[in-house]
């Protein structure tokens, strides 16, 4: 195979990791809290297969950058739901260890507890989770659960000095390096309502259609090189 050819190729796998990662942005386009990731390779925008050949040389799938702008926080009305206004992320408690999210769509656990939708346990700024029992809940600016008025605790929500220390472990929860310190945040908690997902479905639609169009181009160039130019030179070789 040509050396031009493994160029091509190593372009269209750069470009299909950055399709995956276009298309599990758009998936979760209505989860709540979700943050966008971008690619760090280098993507030719020119349609011509040559163009696109000429530029996979450069590319290198790179890891993807997480964006963490806020989404728009919207009114939803249930009394367990909560967003973060500002820096921040709630602290969740798994079987692998505390865990990060954005996402505030909490509820009551079997056990009373709080919790995310799949059962995760909220922390408090303790590291215990809050019991809420069967009363009812609301969420003060100050991260403070009160339960049918009483404090029943108080939540815990914290940032990093550097976010790139944060991998995104499913949709819109993340895991902390063992070298990413948490620290309190300066976001401010606002109860009965949500965050919603920062990503743009238009934006990655035009992004999966470049991406998409550039693909095809690498393989369109892929089959220049493997059956026009190598079949001539077998062909010319032949007739010496």
């Amino acid at each position: 195979m040509s050396g031009g050819a493994y160029i091509a190729l190593s372009g269209m796998r750069a470009r299909a990791a950055q399709l995956d990662r276009a298309a599990a942005d758009i998936a979760n386009s209505a989860t709540s809290g979700y943050k966008g990731e971008r690619s760090s390779s280098v993507v030719a925008q020119r349609p011509f297969f040559q163009a696109a050949l000429d530029s996979a040389v450069d590319v290198v799938n790179g890891p993807g950058r997480v964006d963490f702008t806020p989404g728009t926080l919207v009114k939803s009305g249930r009394e367990m739901d909560c967003a973060i206004d500002g820096a921040g992320f709630f602290v969740l408690q798994t079987a692998a260890g505390p865990r990060y999210t954005r996402n505030g769509h909490f509820e009551r656990s079997a056990g009373g507890y709080l919790a995310a939708a799949d059962g995760a346990l909220v922390l408090g700024e303790d590291d215990k989770p809050i019991p809420i029992g069967d009363g009812q809940v609301a969420i003060d600016p100050d991260g403070s659960i009160r339960l049918n008025g009483a404090q029943a605790g108080r939540l815990r929500v914290v940032d990093f000095a550097d976010r790139s220390g944060l991998t995104r472990e499913q949709g819109e929860r993340f895991a902390g390096l063992p070298l990413a310190e948490a620290r309190p945040a300066s976001g401010v908690v606002r109860g009965g309502s949500i965050e919603e997902s920062n990503v743009s479905v238009m934006d990655r639609v035009v992004q999966l259609t470049q991406l998409t169009r550039n693909f095809e181009a690498l393989n369109r160039g892929i089959s220049v090189l493997l059956n026009d130019l190598d079949g001539r030179a077998i062909s010319e070789l032949g007739r010496k």
